[in-house]
């Protein structure tokens, strides 16, 4: 059996040439003089094009009454304007080869599609007319909120685990506005009016608010040009886009829910208060985070899959998250489902054992390096995808980091050690840090 040690360094040299690559793309940005940002990432392996526009507006911006509104009204950015009927935005993409969509999160909302090379002119001219140009009447208005209640419906409340979720985040956050769901709650929906939105749209949807991506087969200069050709005319709103972040209170002590409701299995969410990058004073420490999160969810190998789902059978499925690039102070969270014979308090003992184990313990040189190895590659591999390279850079935007702090997260993953691994563990990963939610299961007839 080959040592170790050279697997690993003939997975890096089979990179080498892909890193290569990703460091030959080149990246130009340009504002104009409305506020719009534009980023053109030039990769010419095929002749298409992907191109996004990233609002700097999200649930995260909601005020308690308002919640679900940034994601209504990405709903209603496809109802049409003067020049572009209702359903026609989708139809014209269609018929040119495209494809689209959009979506909403806790930071921004953006709307993308992918085309051939020739036809981002096709993008621009749709983008730029209803980032000017949407048509708000009430009748769809209502029609659209009917649907994302009923959206609502069957993607959280219908959906056991989903819904204890979402408990979780209402009980783990006190102050920040991650607390509140990207749909948001039924009886804001139901409440937002027509007015709300005009307010919304006409503060949010705005040039000077706005990044525009494209990534693929372009030259720079010419969608240099062809951007202001349709976006330069959008003035600027006047109206401040700029927030100061409602910060999360620090916490002192467990949260803890309970959801008692129709459901097949048990389940139960641990989850840490943790910085983002966006958030922490040491810079090292969210890198050292991801890294966590992969020894204990990255593959077969990792721990929760070796320890609960193969070593004790304690858990028919187990899982970690965490999301360096946040906005807000974020959480790193765990989660699963015990096996028949297994008690959700017995998972969750077990659960924060896997923590305390990251406190207590140098995760070993040889586990850190498959890791790291691991993540890396990942990365190297996702380039491939000029969707994904937009979204990397979308994200990095909205969250206020700026696209080029992708161009160190290899460097600094490369650089966590055991030590920081567990300092970071014991600082963060804490009892007075920690949420916990149960689902508790009613009968399915309940």
């Amino acid at each position: 059996m080959l040592n170790s040690q050279i697997i690993i360094s003939a997975v890096l040299l089979a990179l080498t040439p892909m890193i290569s690559l990703a460091e030959q793309m080149q990246t130009n940005e340009f504002t104009f003089p409305n506020g719009l940002k534009l980023l053109v990432r030039e990769d010419h392996r095929a002749p298409v094009v992907v191109s996004q526009i990233w609002y700097k507006i999200g649930s995260s911006y909601e005020s308690s009454r308002l919640t679900g509104i940034s994601h209504l009204l990405e709903h209603l950015m496809f109802k049409g304007t003067q020049n572009v009927p209702n359903g026609e935005f989708s139809r014209i993409i269609a018929v040119n080869g495209g494809d689209e969509n959009a979506f909403t999160s806790h930071d921004c909302t953006t709307y993308f599609q992918k085309l051939a090379k020739d036809r981002l002119e096709i993008s621009f001219h749709l983008e730029a007319d209803r980032m000017k140009n949407l048509i708000l009447n009430t009748d769809d208005v209502i029609r659209e909120a009917k649907i994302v209640e009923e959206e609502r419906r069957l993607r959280i409340e219908d959906q056991p685990e989903v819904f204890t979720e979402e408990q979780f985040n209402a009980a783990a956050y006190t102050t920040s506005p991650y607390r509140q769901p990207i749909i948001g709650w039924m009886q804001d929906i139901t409440a937002i009016t027509t007015s709300d939105l005009k307010q919304w749209y006409q503060r949010w949807y705005t040039p000077n608010n706005a990044v525009l991506i494209v990534v693929g087969d372009v030259d720079f200069v010419k969608v240099r040009e062809l951007a202001c050709r349709y976006f330069c005319p959008i003035p600027s709103s006047g109206i401040d886009t700029i927030l100061k972040p409602v910060l999360e209170i620090p916490q002192h002590g467990e949260h803890r829910v309970i959801v008692r409701i129709p459901a097949e299995v048990p389940y139960v969410i641990i989850g840490y208060k943790t910085p983002t990058l966006r958030t922490t004073t040491e810079n090292w420490e969210p890198y050292a985070l991801d890294i966590l999160e992969s020894i204990l969810d990255g593959g077969n190998s990792a721990r929760l899959n070796r320890d609960l789902i193969r070593g004790s059978q304690l858990a028919t499925k187990a899982s970690a998250s965490y999301n360096p690039n946040s906005r807000l102070e974020g959480m790193f969270v765990l989660s699963g489902n015990p096996t028949p014979g297994h008690s959700i308090t017995d998972l969750e003992h077990a659960l924060r054992a896997e923590v305390k184990m990251l406190r207590e313990e140098l995760v070993d040189a040889e586990e850190l390096t498959r890791m790291v190895t691991q993540i890396v590659a990942g990365e190297v591999y996702q380039q491939d995808s000029i969707f994904y390279q937009s979204m990397r850079m979308g994200m990095m935007e909205v969250a206020g980091l700026g696209w080029n702090k992708i161009e160190e997260y290899i460097k600094n993953i490369k650089a966590i050690t055991p030590e920081q691994l567990r300092s970071v563990a014991r600082r963060y990963l804490t009892e007075d840090r920690l949420t916990v939610a149960i689902l508790e299961p009613l009968p399915l007839d309940s």
